[in-house]
């Protein structure tokens, strides 16, 4: 049987990170734990899937451009790669977003693999029915990715000791969780994980 869950990692890169371009306050803290998670994932043989912003240097995203954001994750810059401090397995699935200079593409759902496949149909093909997402940031990707995931029917576990929020405003990242339980989502923290092993 073909594994029905996966974890999605948002995000976790160098400009998202403390010190970064658009640095996330404690963005960094939530990497151990995330690293527990794709070991608790490889462990069972479950998929992993990880995201990140892979921006052209001209986009509407940007400040100069029109929109909210200094530059931030340009294409094969160090601020673009995975935080040294994640533990990016064999085997993950590298999903690219941000690329098309006319739009924001805060959701994993509008990235693609190196092939050009897009998450959703990455999905079906392997059978995955339900995601765990952890990374950065829960006010923005990961917000606007479960969204887009309950939207298409997947069930959501959000890993709440794997996310972390910019917060422009205070409740932006306590909001952003309400919305998204509201919508359907679970919350559910490291000890509470109890997958099966794939078959």
């Amino acid at each position: 049987m073909k594994a029905k869950k996966a974890l999605l990692i948002v995000d976790v890169q160098n400009d998202f990170c403390p010190n970064g371009a658009l640095g996330v306050p404690q963005g960094n803290k939530i990497i151990p734990v995330i690293n527990r998670y794709i070991n608790f994932f490889k462990r069972k043989d479950l998929p992993i899937f990880i995201t990140r912003d892979w921006h052209p240097v001209r986009t509407r995203h940007f400040k100069d451009f029109g929109g909210a954001w200094p530059a931030h994750c340009i294409q094969n810059t160090p601020g673009a790669q995975f935080h040294p401090d994640l533990k990016v397995p064999a085997g993950a699935i590298m999903l690219y977003k941000g690329m098309d200079p006319e739009k924001d593409s805060y959701s994993a759902f509008q990235a693609e693999d190196i092939s050009g496949m897009t998450l959703v149909k990455l999905l079906a093909f392997k059978g995955i029915k339900e995601l765990y997402i952890a990374g950065l940031a829960t006010d923005y990707c990961v917000k606007f990715t479960s969204i887009d995931a309950l939207k298409q029917g997947f069930k959501i576990k959000i890993l709440i000791d794997a996310i972390k929020g910019v917060n422009l405003k205070p409740k932006d990242s306590e909001n952003a969780i309400k919305q998204i339980t509201k919508m359907g989502a679970k919350k559910i923290k490291l000890a509470d994980l109890t997958i099966k092993r794939s078959r």
